[in-house]
């Protein structure tokens, strides 16, 4: 079953074509990763599908037509967004945050912050300009795993972070696919896509390739 549908996706600023007649679809439990280099349009294309951005075409979540919902309707219809810089918030500590969407227990989210790489009395800590931006994306990739979204899109969690880190963030988008979660990551990196079921090739704007992820990095390479 598709769970998430793409069909002529477009947008345009300022007389600029930033996305171009996007169309590719990802089946239930699926991992798929959009590749390009920076200014591709990589994230814009992840910022239509979470409704931040307003798209011409169709986007479909499990079959519904979604093109026309709120940021907070496609959330409650089981989609989350994972941004390049997670926002930080004054007055509300970590576990707090984890528990907006999620049952947890306090020491349930404590063992979720050490499998993101966080020690477990972070669940403490205030989620705001007091933590790095690397600590941020653990806070949201440690939120996500406490959620358990039917979709989530990750724009590149692998920018600013170091190798050991990515690795530990391959680990972790892998088991929130295994608990269910259907994924699209964004990146610019072709070691990331190694963990992805398929992958897309994006250049100014458009899909110009979509197959196995060994194939696509070639292509992308070759554009280098």
């Amino acid at each position: 079953m598709h769970i998430l549908r793409l069909v002529d996706v477009s947008l345009e600023k300022e007389g600029r074509s930033i996305l171009r007649n996007i169309s590719f679809s990802i089946n239930k439990g699926e991992i798929h990763a959009v590749l390009g280099a920076n200014g591709a349009g990589k994230s814009t294309l992840a910022r239509a599908i979470m409704g931040i951005e307003k798209a011409n075409g169709k986007i479909l979540f499990k079959e519904r037509e979604i093109s026309n919902l709120s940021i907070t309707k496609r959330a409650k219809q089981g989609i989350r967004f994972m941004q390049q810089s997670p926002p930080s918030f004054e007055g509300i500590k970590i576990r707090e945050y984890i528990k907006i969407d999620s049952a947890k227990s306090i020491e349930e989210i404590r063992k979720i912050l050490e499998k993101v790489g966080l020690p477990a009395k972070y669940s403490e800590r205030f989620l705001d300009d007091s933590l790095s931006g690397g600590e941020r994306k653990r806070v949201e990739l440690a939120s996500l795993l406490a959620a358990n979204p039917e979709l989530i899109i990750l724009d590149e969690p692998d920018s600013g972070i170091d190798m050991v880190s990515i690795n530990r963030i391959k680990k972790i988008i892998l088991e929130m696919n295994k608990n269910g979660s259907t994924i699209l990551l964004i990146t610019h990196k072709e070691s990331m896509t190694s963990i992805a079921d398929k992958a897309h090739l994006m250049v100014n704007g458009k899909i110009v390739a979509s197959g196995a992820p060994k194939e696509i990095n070639k292509l992308f390479k070759g554009l280098k």
